[in-house]
């Protein structure tokens, strides 16, 4: 296992949509195992395999709180395959875009199709912070930043607050 560096903007990469996993083999599992340990080393509760500079469609996440039992989920291919029409706003932020956060709106509630890590096909409902947590890993398997969903003007201040502090640590 290993701890991957995380990929901010503006790497073309995160703004690419990722490949289909094939097959769901040893190397897709060591990546998960390489994505947990990213994830929580971070620390967050979600991570794309785009995000550590991989371009397939890969997401863990585990929303768990302190003190709770860990629930660590790794989906291989997810699609949500439905939405609730009832929407929740909830506050994100993201491992590729460090130190900010904004209300997002999303589907409450979402049915994602996925494979697991033994490549069987699954399907599960996920709502509340689950909800919010695989739409948007979901999203950076398409390209799509949690920004994305933001105004104009608040996306091009935050990429460019992003920019600047990724730009002073390559200084440094």
């Amino acid at each position: 296992m290993a701890i991957r560096k995380i990929i901010t903007p503006p790497d073309p990469l995160l703004k690419k949509p990722s490949m289909l996993v094939a097959e769901v083999d040893d190397t897709i599992r060591e990546l998960v195992r390489d994505m947990f340990e990213t994830m929580y080393d971070a620390p967050g509760i979600g991570l794309a395999a785009v995000q550590v500079g991989v371009p397939l469609s890969v997401i863990v996440m585990d929303t768990s709180g302190e003190g709770e039992e860990p629930r660590p989920l790794a989906l291989i291919n997810p699609e949500v395959v439905w939405t609730s029409d009832e929407q929740r706003e909830y506050e994100e932020g993201c491992l590729s875009v460090p130190e900010v956060y904004d209300t997002v709106v999303r589907p409450a509630e979402v049915r994602v199709r996925y494979l697991d890590l033994d490549g069987k096909e699954q399907e599960r409902t996920f709502s509340g912070m689950d909800a919010t947590c695989v739409q948007h890993e979901i999203d950076h398997t398409k390209g799509i930043l949690f920004i994305d969903h933001l105004g104009r003007l608040k996306r091009e201040r935050y990429l460019k607050k992003v920019i600047k502090k990724a730009k002073q640590a390559q200084e440094a």
